[in-house]
């Protein structure tokens, strides 16, 4: 469960470095940029991944892991006093291994587990990411069909809310964002509301994640879902998906995001 606190947005609980491989920085760089911001928290959000056969790395691998939870206990104890620093995980949905995936949460004591959804089976093999802008799955997604690539990412999400031990769900409405003519269906929006109803019964949080903003669209995910998310009396936390230490923070002065705490 996410920690409760005075204001949510003193904390910033999505945050990548280095060790993810597409992110620059080290850890106590994202430390020390959050202090600069006067923020009371921040939590790191690595990726973990599980049986994806993908072109690239952009996740930990299991050496990683014990690396990441020794530096963050280093700079927990640094900076303790200063500011508190969390090691949590972003955990990938993979829908054939949610037994291994439920055994890596386990086996460390994570400050937040973040669900996330990126990359999405095709029939040909391998897997295609549904949140990169590379053509190679924007082409293969476009042609698998945006709106069954959205149902298929929707009701896997809410199958790993009800099976994953879970905190948080992260950028819930994400997928297909570097897509064009992405058209959300009642099917969709039913399904939506069935994730939110299922991360209230489990006690799950939303995040709101500003990396939208910086795109030029809404915060991640859009005002609609929040306002559902608020009438069911969902908890929310905030980060930033910062992957640059001068992202920590980024946009948490926002009129927008303030109308969400």
């Amino acid at each position: 469960m996410p920690m409760a606190m005075t204001d949510p947005l003193s904390c910033d609980g999505h945050v990548h470095t280095s060790l993810c491989g597409h992110a620059t920085g080290e850890m106590e760089d994202y430390v020390q940029a959050a202090l600069a911001q006067g923020l009371a928290e921040i939590i790191f959000l690595e990726h973990f991944e599980w049986g994806i056969d993908y072109f690239e790395r952009t996740w930990l691998f299991p050496a990683d892991f014990v690396r990441y939870q020794q530096e963050g206990e280093r700079l927990s104890a640094r900076y303790g006093g200063r500011i508190k620093v969390g090691v949590g995980v972003e955990v990938g949905l993979n829908l054939e291994g949610l037994a291994e995936t439920r055994a890596f949460i386990d086996s460390y004591p994570w400050a937040r587990v973040g669900l996330s959804y990126h990359f999405l089976a095709c029939g040909q093999g391998g897997h295609l990411n549904m949140v990169s802008r590379k053509a190679r799955n924007t082409i293969g997604l476009a042609r698998l069909g945006h709106d069954e690539v959205l149902r298929l990412y929707l009701a896997g999400l809410l199958r790993g809310v009800r099976e994953l031990p879970v905190s948080a769900v992260c950028h819930l409405d994400a997928v297909l964002r570097h897509s064009a003519d992405v058209q959300w269906q009642d099917e969709h929006r039913q399904l939506v509301t069935a994730i939110l109803h299922a991360m209230a019964e489990r006690g799950v949080a939303l995040e709101v994640n500003t990396s939208g903003l910086a795109l030029g669209r809404d915060a991640f995910p859009a005002a609609w879902i929040r306002d559902q998310a608020r009438a069911i009396g969902l908890n929310f936390v905030y980060g930033s998906d910062a992957h640059r230490p001068e992202d920590v923070g980024r946009y948490f002065n926002s009129d927008q995001l303030k109308e969400t705490t």
